[in-house]
């Protein structure tokens, strides 16, 4: 993956160089992204790690979507439910001369960090990675959204209102955004059946550290909460699995224990 990037960073010149990471919650998006980010700075760039989860919109404008759209727009997850003027401000402050920082956001309290505690940048950036559950992401056709895909749809949303509207944003203002993006790579679990579960055990880590760490605070959520969430990001995940390794630049596919399953795979080239 890092020869990959630097190889075609070499040959584009683009400066930042925009790198998406795609894979599904829990397939360790986070991790392969640091070993990447200090693989570059050890070769002199200037890289930075950019995450969607840290541009969701506040809990006050997801509480405005969940009255004037559709309820399940108040948990944050769904496209819709990102703050995209974040990331486009990112990657053309990381262009220029000008110091800039990059958005935090905060679960345990399910809004974003106050401004000024986000971390300072000096620009210009040389590689901007950019990792999400769903970046990179295409829509779905309209046929594909009549029937529920989990027990979530099916009880709460019978109409299909808040697939469509979650669709719609993925086709327009998401795809924009990805579409800036110089290269695309994807972690892919072998299914949606194992998500949940790594989802859990990520769930499960955070509600010891937190109980280690004391006082008590605000906690993981508990599995229940967990096969409920989930929900949320199935549609979309699935999908992505079946379309996106045709036309990815990079394929991992990993094995239920999120051990990579051969080397990486060239998609779309």
């Amino acid at each position: 993956m890092r020869d990959a990037l630097l190889a075609r960073r070499a040959a584009t010149r683009h400066r930042p160089f925009l790198f998406g990471l795609s894979g599904a919650q829990g397939s360790g998006k986070s991790t392969v992204g640091s070993v990447l980010l200090e693989a570059l700075r050890v070769r002199g760039l200037k890289a930075e790690v950019l995450s969607l989860d840290d541009g969701y919109l506040p809990r006050v404008e997801r509480a405005r979507l969940g009255r004037d759209v559709h309820p399940l727009l108040q948990t944050r997850g769904a496209p819709g439910t990102h703050d995209l003027a974040l990331a486009h401000a990112v990657f053309d402050a990381a262009a220029t001369d000008a110091p800039f920082r990059l958005p935090r956001f905060d679960k345990a309290t399910d809004d974003p960090f106050a401004p000024e505690l986000w971390p300072l940048v000096q620009g210009p950036v040389d590689v901007i990675l950019f990792e999400g559950w769903c970046v990179g992401a295409a829509p779905q056709s309209a046929g594909a959204l009549v029937a529920p895909i989990n027990t979530l749809e099916a009880l709460e949303d019978q109409d299909g209102a808040w697939r469509t509207w979650v669709n719609q944003q993925l086709g327009g203002a998401y795809r924009r955004l990805f579409a800036r993006l110089h290269m695309l790579a994807m972690i892919a679990a072998p299914g949606f059946q194992v998500v949940e579960r790594w989802r859990r055990e990520q769930e499960q880590g955070l509600r010891k550290s937190r109980a280690a760490a004391g006082p008590p605070g605000p906690g993981g959520m508990s599995d229940q909460e967990v096969a409920r969430f989930v929900q949320f990001f199935e549609r979309i995940t699935v999908h992505a699995l079946c379309e996106m390794p045709a036309r990815a630049d990079i394929v991992v596919y990993l094995d239920e224990r999120r051990q990579p399953v051969g080397p990486p795979l060239g998609g779309a080239g």
